[in-house]
């Protein structure tokens, strides 16, 4: 696959529930078309030109030597490291992509720092020997029907091979956890929520999230009392199971009545 050098790579993210971030790719070949924010980003600031660009990720060839050298000067004001905010640490049929992952994980272990990782794709095997205390893994989740994945995320990996991946971590030992976000209204797709809850209630952890940037969703009437009765849902749901859980900001809107 391509590569690319960079002059930096660890970084603090804006992102609410985030810490430091690290993204040792350009680029993601799922090609989610929510739209993608971090596609909207590249795009805006002429880092990439084209969807078709985008889709065709470039590695970070010197992540490593990054990594150990920008370590011991950020370390004291680290909590954790989260693989990534602008791309995919096990994008779905890109080994070199999550071998890199995998290596970046290792060394911040090494230095006492614990990490969570995100993806659409499939965790593999090799995440079973890294640090069960120290890592989270999880991935995102918002239907669990195939087509609406092949329209909207169509380069990443099944929905029921995300959830077993995942799910081969949980029973190892390793807290896990779910991102419901992006997640669609009615007038895109009609679906069973408390099915898509029941199929990750496993997890130890549930961030929920609304579908942002996208017009269908402005048209759809009822938005804010659709997306704060979900909210309060995966808030009844996650309390009633004693899971932690995240309500982006935004999704719920406080002075709608609380059904619940």
């Amino acid at each position: 696959m391509k590569e690319i050098i960079r002059k930096s790579l660890l970084y603090k993210t804006g992102v609410e529930y985030g810490d430091y971030t690290i993204n040792h790719a350009f680029g993601c070949s799922h090609g989610c078309k929510y739209p993608c924010y971090a596609f909207l980003m590249a795009k805006r600031f002429g880092k990439a030109k084209t969807y078709e660009q985008w889709c065709e990720p470039s590695l970070v060839s010197n992540a490593v030597e990054l990594l150990k050298k920008e370590i011991p000067a950020k370390r004291s004001k680290i909590d954790s490291v989260h693989l990534c905010f602008s791309t995919d640490p096990f994008m779905f049929r890109y080994p070199e992509i999550c071998d890199m992952s995998i290596k970046l994980i290792r060394i911040l272990n090494e230095s006492d720092i614990s990490c969570t990782a995100l993806t659409k794709g499939v965790f593999p095997a090799e995440l079973l020997d890294t640090d069960r205390a120290m890592n989270r893994y999880g991935i995102t989740l918002i239907s669990l029907n195939e087509d609406f994945r092949i329209e909207y995320e169509p380069g990443s990996a099944p929905y029921e091979m995300r959830l077993a991946s995942l799910r081969q971590l949980h029973d190892a030992g390793f807290k896990t956890w779910v991102s419901i976000e992006p997640y669609p209204t009615p007038n895109i797709l009609e679906q069973d929520f408390d099915e898509i809850l029941n199929a990750i209630s496993f997890v130890d952890r549930i961030i929920f999230g609304k579908l942002n940037y996208n017009p269908l969703v402005t048209k759809f009437p009822d938005r804010k009392n659709f997306f704060t009765t979900l909210a309060y849902r995966v808030i009844e749901f996650c309390e009633h199971n004693r899971k932690e859980y995240h309500i982006k900001d935004g999704t719920l809107v406080e002075n709608n009545i609380n059904p619940f």
